[in-house]
């Protein structure tokens, strides 16, 4: 059975559990130097297992979830304000990162000669390309807020807090969607 939108009812069902995975990812966070949570491994799993529009919707969700105060953000914090926060522009990066790889999913994915090494290096350099444009969006935000609230920031200083520190755990973090996702794909209904 079909809706407006295309999505079959088992569409639905799977945006649905991709988002709540996302909050429950959002909510385990890994100790360290600079503690950092599981958000964005659902964003990439997401998209990995559902495709290019189910992900999309899935990470749509998600946010609309958390800006009607639901607490699916890392810390169980829900609310506009994080959004409009200095790390609210990663959040609605998740967005942008999930709308690039969809604009990259159709030509990669028609690409000719399809074996395993290329079934697992088209969506790795998608979600490569998908990070830095987060990336890119949550850093701009975040100097901006920061700006705003507390006095100018050089790019390097920014980059050092929001960026450096989280670019090897975000890679392992694709590494282990694609992994656990290439496992599970067989067993997710329309998947690409």
């Amino acid at each position: 059975m079909k809706n407006r939108t295309g999505l079959k009812t088992i569409d639905l069902v799977l945006i649905g559990a991709f988002a709540a995975l996302m909050a429950i990812c959002a909510w385990i966070t890994v100790p360290g130097t600079v503690p950092f949570t599981l958000q964005t491994f659902g964003v990439f799993i997401a998209f990995y297992l559902l495709g290019g529009k189910r992900g999309t919707i899935a990470v749509l969700i998600y946010i609309l979830l958390g800006a009607v105060g639901l607490p699916v953000f890392s810390g169980f914090k829900g609310g506009y304000g994080v959004l409009i926060g200095t790390t609210g522009g990663y959040i609605i990066g998740f967005l942008f990162s999930a709308l690039v790889m969809w604009a990259l999913y159709k030509p990669l994915l028609n690409t000719e000669k399809r074996n395993k090494i290329t079934k697992l290096l088209i969506p790795f350099c998608e979600m490569i390309i998908g990070l830095i444009v987060c990336y890119a969006f949550g850093t701009a935000w975040f100097m901006v807020v920061y700006t705003h609230s507390k006095g100018a920031l050089s790019l390097a200083t920014c980059l050092s807090w929001c960026v450096i520190p989280f670019i090897i755990p975000d890679l392992i973090k694709i590494t282990l969607a694609l992994a656990l996702g290439y496992r599970l794909k067989p067993f997710v209904p329309g998947n690409r």
